[in-house]
């Protein structure tokens, strides 16, 4: 009898569900002539079928900057994601955010007072020109400061693009706030390990090493707790039981992660690699659970596999949900616009000069 009665809050649960998605699809459809959902590979599989565009950050900036006949911009990703959008869109396109509490602990990483703190302390005490750049994964105020100081932003699909046009700004990069990413771009681009600077300690009161004189870039103490996790043991204990796997990872990742894998890049990136390989490819993918599980679906007749198993999940992606995605729909239906995005005129100036900045040079 038990078990019977689980069967049955089961299926009244799915019957829920899948209700909740079919009206998700008529809300949609109804205000089809005002809406647009833009979702990130990260998001839930529920979420990621019903958006119209699904991409990394770089392809979700450059599709908001060109919407011109939506009002409302539906973002199913984190909180600089729904900034960034506000920011490359006209005054008159509105940004929802299903869930505003999602925010991304890398971003918030990169605080605006210990970052100008170290600023200062860098131009009092470094010689040379300091280009900044701050990965997307930042909030608006740290693309503001950005913008104001000569900087620009990368994603983890142009960082090398962007470092190729730093360098011949000037003669160091301050780059925000991933550590992985910018030591694994620098590392890329022939820079040694010694002329790459690790910032640590008391960003209010920083105190410098010697050697930062002669670093060519400057990296803030930021992570990705994904990424973080995996490890070069994953890495053998995959060679070792799938001989001949395909290891590709994200450059969010640690170093000694990169160096282990045969290849690395952004969501869009390992998308292709996946998608180009040969019928029967035997993958090992390290980056966010969510993707890793949907390329399994999207390509059966090649073997994905986690990098580590269980795979690892971003936690605030997986707050935005088909319940509060079909809330906000709902009341938007009825007139009442909820969780918008906007970031203040200054702030938002500013931080327009870096992210276009970023367009121009990639495209």
């Amino acid at each position: 009898m038990e078990a019977f009665e689980k069967g049955v809050e089961y299926f009244k649960s799915r019957r829920t569900q899948d209700q909740i998605l079919t009206d998700i699809r008529t809300l949609k459809h109804e205000l089809s002539h005002e809406i647009i959902l833009l979702a990130h590979h990260y998001q839930q599989d529920e979420i990621v079928a019903i958006a119209d565009i699904v991409g990394d950050s770089l392809k979700l900036a450059q599709e908001a900057a060109k919407i011109r006949n939506k009002k409302y911009i539906v973002f199913a990703g984190v909180h600089f994601m729904a900034e960034s959008a506000d920011i490359l869109t006209p005054p008159d396109r509105v940004v929802l955010l299903p869930e505003p509490k999602a925010g991304c602990p890398l971003a918030e990483m990169a605080d605006i007072t210990e970052v100008e703190s170290v600023w200062r302390t860098l131009k009092d005490q470094v010689d040379g020109k300091i280009i900044p750049v701050t990965y997307i994964n930042s909030t608006a105020v740290i693309k503001a400061f950005v913008g104001r100081n000569g900087g620009t932003v990368c994603t983890s699909g142009n960082a090398g693009k962007i470092f190729d046009w730093a360098l011949k700004q000037g003669d160091k990069i301050l780059f925000l706030p991933d550590r992985y990413l910018g030591e694994n771009t620098a590392l890329a681009k022939g820079i040694p390990p010694e002329l790459i600077y690790h910032l640590k300690g008391d960003m209010l009161n920083p105190v410098f090493q010697e050697d930062i004189h002669t670093a060519k870039v400057l990296l803030w103490d930021g992570y990705c707790s994904v990424h973080r996790r995996f490890k070069t043991e994953d890495v053998a204990h995959i060679r070792k039981k799938y001989p001949g796997v395909r290891v590709i990872v994200h450059p969010e990742c640690s170093h000694d992660v990169v160096a282990q894998a045969d290849d690395s890049g952004s969501t869009e990136k390992i998308l292709r690699q996946v998608e180009q390989s040969k019928s029967g490819s035997v993958w090992a993918v390290g980056t966010e659970a969510h993707m890793v599980n949907r390329l399994q679906d999207m390509f059966p007749d090649k073997t994905i596999l986690q990098l580590s198993n269980p795979g690892y999940q971003c936690v605030t992606m997986s707050m935005t949900t088909p319940e509060k995605l079909h809330h906000l729909l709902s009341e938007l239906s009825k007139g009442h616009v909820i969780h918008q995005v906007r970031v203040k005129p200054d702030i938002a100036r500013d931080a327009y000069t870096a992210l276009n900045k970023m367009l121009d040079i990639t495209g």
